[in-house]
C-alpha cells in the first residue's frame, strides 16, 4: 500500500514537471510574475507593513501596480504603509522593473550551470532576443546599468532633500524615488506625488532623467555604454531610439505649453521659468512614469488626450517603460510613410525593415488598440465617471504608466479587478498575454493569394 502511494507521487511530481517543462516560454514568464504579485500582497497585509489596516483587495492592487510599474493606488503609500511596507513597494517595483528573467538568468550564470533549452527559449522571450550571448550580456548589463544610474540619483536627491528633512529621511524618500523613477513606476510618498515640487528644477531634472534613461532601453544603454556614446559607431536602432525620443519629448513639452498656458489650475499663475518646467515634466512622464507636478484631473482636454497618446505610446523595448513601444510607434508610420509614397520596401536609416518586424508592430498596436476599447467600454459600464476619465485611466493601466484624473481611488470592487488585469496585460506585453492564450504555430501550407479592397 505505502509502496503503491509512492509509486502514485512521484507518478505526480513526474508528470507535473513534464507539464511545467512543456509550457510556453510566454506562460512561464505570466506565472512569475503572477507569483511575485501574490507573494507581494501577502506582505503587504502583514500588520508590519501598514500603518492602517488594508483589505486583501487593497494588498492585491498595490502589489499589482508594484510589480507591473505602473503606479496607480487605490490607497496613499505615504500614509498607509510603514517605512517597512514602503521598502517592500520599491522592491517589488525594482524586481518587476528588471524582470524576474534577469534574476533567473544572472543566478544560473554565476552557478556556473548551463541554461537548458526551455530555459534558453523563456530567457529570448523575456529579453526579446534572439541570440543566447545576447541575453548573458544584456542580463548582465540591466543588473550593473540600474543599480549604477540609481545609486547617483539616490546621492544627489540626499543632498537636496536633506535640506528640507531629516538626513534619515532624505536617503529613504532619494532612495524610494530613484528605484521608482528609473523603473518608470510613478509611486511616491505624498499624495500630491511631487507637486511641491513643480518648480523645483533639480529635483524635475534629476527624476525625469532618470524615467527617461530606464525608458530608453538597456540595449540602447549598452550600445552607448560601448561605443563610448559616438554617433557614428551607435546601432541604427540607438540613433532612432534617441533621436525619436528627443523630438517626440521636445513636441509633447511645447505642446503642453501651449494647451496649459491659459489654465489658472495650473501653470497660468506661474512665472515663466516653472510653467516651462512643469510643461517639460508633463511632457515626459506619460512614457511611462506616472509622476505628476500638475493636477492631471485639472489639465485641459487637450492636454489630457495627448497624455493618452503619449502613454500609448510608451518607452523602449527592453526597458522599464510600457506601451506600445516607441520602436513599433516608429515602425508604423514609417510603414505608412512607404504606402503613401509608392515605395516596396520600409527604410530607415538606410536599412530595410524586415516584414515580419511590421507585421509585429500592428500586431502589437491592434492588439492593444483593442484592449483599449474592449477596456473602456467595460469601465464605462461599471463606473460612473467622465468617458475621458475612464479612457485615460484604461490606457495608463494598459501601458503601466500610473497618471489619473482621480479615478483610480474612486473605483468599485469590479473595476479594481479590472485595472489589475490591464496592468498585468500590459506588463507581459500585449503579444506576450495572447500567446499565453494561443501558442503560435508556423503553418507548413501556403494558401494562394487573394485581392481584398481596403481603404
Amino acid at each position: 500500500m505505502v509502496e503503491h502511494l509512492i509509486n502514485r507521487f512521484e507518478s505526480g511530481q513526474s508528470s507535473l514537471k513534464n507539464r511545467v517543462l512543456k509550457a510556453s516560454p510566454p506562460a512561464i514568464l505570466s506565472t512569475g510574475y503572477l507569483t511575485l504579485i501574490m507573494l507581494g500582497a501577502v506582505i503587504l497585509k502583514l500588520p508590519l507593513s501598514t500603518t492602517q489596516p488594508v483589505t486583501w483587495l487593497e494588498a492585491l492592487f498595490t502589489s499589482t501596480s508594484a510589480v507591473t510599474v505602473t503606479g496607480l493606488g487605490v490607497v496613499d503609500t505615504g500614509t498607509r504603509y510603514t517605512v517597512f511596507g514602503q521598502t517592500v513597494i520599491a522592491l517589488l517595483i525594482q524586481a518587476g522593473g528588471l524582470g524576474f528573467m534577469t534574476f533567473s538568468v544572472l543566478t544560473i550564470l554565476s552557478m556556473g550551470k548551463k541554461i537548458g533549452v526551455r530555459h534558453q527559449l523563456l530567457a529570448l522571450e523575456a529579453f526579446n532576443q534572439t541570440s543566447l550571448d545576447k541575453v548573458r550580456q544584456v542580463a548582465r548589463a540591466v543588473v550593473y546599468f540600474a543599480l549604477a544610474i540609481e545609486s547617483i540619483a539616490i546621492v544627489l536627491l540626499t543632498l537636496i532633500w536633506s535640506g528640507e528633512m531629516d538626513w534619515h529621511h532624505a536617503a529613504f524618500h532619494a532612495f524610494f524615488y530613484s528605484i521608482s523613477a528609473f523603473n518608470n513606476a510613478g509611486f511616491g510618498l505624498s499624495a500630491d506625488n511631487l507637486s511641491a515640487y513643480v518648480g523645483h528644477v533639480p529635483v524635475n531634472l534629476i527624476i525625469s532623467s532618470l524615467f527617461i534613461i530606464g525608458g530608453l532601453g538597456f540595449v540602447v544603454l549598452q550600445d552607448l555604454w560601448q561605443t563610448r556614446r559616438r554617433w557614428k559607431r551607435l546601432q541604427p536602432y540607438t540613433k532612432l531610439m534617441i533621436g525619436a525620443t528627443v523630438i517626440i519629448n521636445l513636441s509633447a513639452w511645447l505642446l503642453i505649453w501651449l494647451f496649459e498656458r491659459h489654465n489658472a489650475a495650473t501653470i497660468a499663475n506661474l512665472p515663466l521659468a516653472e510653467q516651462l518646467t512643469a510643461s517639460w515634466f508633463q511632457a515626459v512622464t506619460p512614457r511611462t512614469a506616472g509622476f505628476n507636478t500638475l493636477p492631471i484631473e485639472s489639465l485641459t482636454d487637450p492636454t489630457a488626450l495627448l497624455m493618452i497618446v503619449l502613454m500609448f505610446i510608451g518607452g523602449g523595448s527592453m526597458s522599464t517603460a510600457g506601451g506600445i513601444k516607441l520602436g513599433t510607434f516608429v515602425v508604423m508610420f514609417m510603414t505608412t510613410y512607404a504606402f503613401l509614397s509608392r515605395s516596396d520596401d520600409v527604410t530607415m536609416m538606410r536599412r530595410s525593415v524586415q516584414r515580419n518586424v511590421v507585421m509585429k508592430a500592428f500586431s502589437v498596436s491592434v492588439i492593444s488598440m483593442m484592449l483599449v476599447i474592449v477596456g473602456t467600454m467595460a469601465l464605462s459600464a461599471l463606473e460612473g465617471a467622465p468617458l475621458l476619465d475612464i479612457l485615460f485611466e484604461v490606457v495608463s493601466a494598459l501601458s503601466t504608466v500610473g497618471l489619473s484624473r482621480a479615478l483610480t481611488t474612486e473605483l468599485s470592487t469590479a473595476g479594481q479587478w479590472l485595472i489589475m488585469l490591464l496592468m498585468f496585460v500590459g506588463r507581459l506585453g500585449p503579444l506576450t498575454a495572447a500567446y499565453v492564450i494561443a501558442t503560435p504555430q508556423k503553418r507548413r501550407v501556403r494558401y494562394p493569394s487573394v485581392d481584398i479592397q481596403v481603404g
